[in-house]
């Protein structure tokens, strides 16, 4: 979707209500603005890191079962 939006002698400048909606943007929420090169980006905080990182990185074993399988073949290698 793209868009114009007018800045206000203020520095304000409206989302408008489908952005708001689809990003469940309320009144009084922070979001992150930051420049990319030359765009600005405006985008939503994230309220719950953890919870929108579980899940980005591949499956696999556990830690602790890296460390049983490394240290029982130190076992049995000695």
């Amino acid at each position: 979707m793209e868009t114009v939006s007018k800045v206000s002698t203020k520095g304000q400048v409206v989302i408008p209500a489908e952005l708001r909606k689809r990003h469940h943007l309320e009144p009084g929420e922070d979001v992150r603005i930051f420049e990319y090169g030359e765009v600005i980006c405006l985008a939503p905080m994230v309220k719950d890191a953890v919870g929108a990182a579980y899940g980005s990185l591949p499956a696999g074993p556990s830690l602790a079962e890296e460390l049983r399988q490394e240290r029982g073949q130190d076992f049995a290698g000695e």
